[in-house]
């Protein structure tokens, strides 16, 4: 149960993107919008955005659309051995 809170709490207050602001902002103001018109319409796209934004959810499922955690990459330089061709003048 406790590894499921932690999950839980890292894509809550992790990988906050501009997408997912937007999504925040956009829901929050079709939920006041929702309310103040009485209207349930707005009401419906504000819980969708707002879901996508808390779980940062896209509209392809379970992160279709998120933006993919960061792997950082070995900064090690390998050496690469080159061999030189030459031409084989015995085929001419």
């Amino acid at each position: 149960m406790n590894l499921n809170l932690e999950a839980i709490k890292l894509t809550l207050f992790t990988q906050w993107s501009l997408i997912r602001w937007i999504r925040l902002a956009a829901g929050i103001f079709l939920g006041v919008q929702s309310v103040q018109m009485h209207d349930i319409i707005p009401g419906f796209v504000a819980a969708i955005l707002l879901f996508q934004a808390f779980t940062n959810t896209g509209c392809c499922g379970v992160s279709g659309c998120a933006v993919p955690v960061s792997v950082k990459k070995s900064t090690d330089i390998q050496e690469v051995e080159y061999e030189e061709v030459t031409e084989n003048k015995s085929l001419k």
